[in-house]
């Protein structure tokens, strides 16, 4: 997908900079807000997601060995994480060979350009709802990109 023109790329990374994240979206961030998700694993992570469905999200790694990919509840989604330093850089979810995902906003160098935050409950959810939301919501072109493989 080509954001050419007026697209915003938002810049961030984890704690020690071995996951690097750019979130690029013609919304305007003032108007994204984040989602903070009320289970219990983003809850003790302090996170809350942005995406948009017609935006682009990168992860880069700097070495395979930097990337700890967790999955909880459903198994659904991967919580992608620094090995090193233990920042939740972003929740991936593949379908169909196309990976979607969503940014952790607590990572992005500039947090405050984003909305007022808001509240999900993927917990209410059952399974299917949870995917269909996540399709509807995330990120369809997201990249994992790990150096040297």
């Amino acid at each position: 997908m080509s954001l050419e023109g007026n697209a915003t790329t938002l810049h961030g990374s984890c704690h020690c900079g071995s996951l690097r994240v750019e979130f690029s979206t013609r919304l305007d961030p003032a108007a994204i807000g984040p989602r903070a998700c009320d289970c219990s694993f983003c809850r003790k992570h302090g996170a809350a997601y942005v995406s948009d469905p017609d935006g682009r999200l990168r992860i880069a790694v700097s070495e395979a060995a930097a990337l700890l990919s967790y999955r909880q509840g459903s198994g659904a989604a991967r919580f992608q994480l620094c090995a090193r330093c233990g920042v939740l850089v972003a929740v991936t979810h593949e379908h169909d060979r196309r990976l979607f995902g969503a940014v952790n906003a607590g990572c992005l160098d500039d947090p405050v350009a984003l909305g007022a935050p808001g509240t999900a409950s993927p917990q209410l959810l059952g399974p299917e709802e949870k995917v269909g939301r996540w399709l509807q919501l995330w990120v369809p072109d997201t990249e994992l990109l790990i150096s040297g493989t």
